[in-house]
């Protein structure tokens, strides 16, 4: 190719990227403005869209492609977990059910698995390189937000078997950039990252009525603020969680 898959997911998706960056939910999450309720429900869909990712990569383990990027220290099913446990307690599994835009995202991965799974690279990108990328900042604007411990609620952004994000990611774009794929599945690969980012914005989208609320009491309460004078926590600074 003449230039290299990571590349091209990088510059192909950049308007989708910044469509997600421009929802109401993120906005709302990089403010600082953080409702638990919301949150979780959000927890919950993430746990059934990498049990799904995660589960058709260990189908597809030994495929000439998809083995390249076979790295299990990056699943985030097992810490998933772990939060839901935090946020529904222990009848999650019974409690909890993926939201109508969820389920559509998880028919998209079975059906590419059973019928073209190199486009299973699109969503593998999208997700880890921006949990890997933002997942830090956006762990710490949780806790601060939710008045979360050390530990609770987040260990989804927890990544305990890579010490270094930024040489992984390196390794990862690298990995990419020496997948045996033609430039029309290149091409294809990326279509499928910026359906990937769309079907990740239809679910912020069903919770934003949640934190568009919790947006007009933020809005509120600073007013409030800059009236009686007192100072503002403006600790809280933007940096977004999709792939780079």
């Amino acid at each position: 190719m003449s230039q290299g898959l990571a590349t091209k997911l990088r510059v192909g998706t950049q308007k989708s990227h910044s469509a997600a960056e421009s929802t109401d939910f993120i906005k709302c999450f990089l403010k600082g403005v953080v409702n638990k309720t919301a949150y979780s429900r959000l927890v919950g869909n993430l746990y059934f869209v990498y049990k799904a990712i995660e589960e058709e990569f260990e189908v597809h383990k030994n495929d000439p492609i998809l083995s390249k990027l076979y790295y299990r220290e990056l699943w985030r099913e097992k810490s998933l977990e772990l939060d839901m446990l935090f946020y529904f307690g222990s009848n999650w599994r019974e409690a909890v059910k993926p939201t109508p835009a969820c389920e559509k995202y998880l028919a998209r991965i079975r059906e590419i698995s059973a019928t073209d799974p190199v486009l299973l690279v699109a969503h593998a990108y999208t997700r880890y390189m921006g949990d890997l990328s933002g997942g830090q900042i956006l762990k710490k604007i949780a806790k601060e937000s939710m008045g979360l411990a050390d530990g609770d609620g987040t260990a989804f952004y927890e990544f305990d078997d890579i010490r270094n994000h930024g040489e992984f990611k390196k390794n990862y774009r690298a990995a990419l950039d020496t997948l045996p794929v033609d430039e029309a599945t290149a091409q294809r690969i990326v279509d499928e990252a910026n359906a990937s980012f769309h079907m990740n914005m239809a679910m912020f989208r069903e919770l934003e009525g949640n934190w568009l609320l919790a947006l007009t009491k933020f809005g509120w309460n600073s007013l409030v603020t800059k009236i009686k004078g007192e100072p503002k926590n403006t600790s809280v600074r933007r940096e977004s969680n999709a792939a780079s």
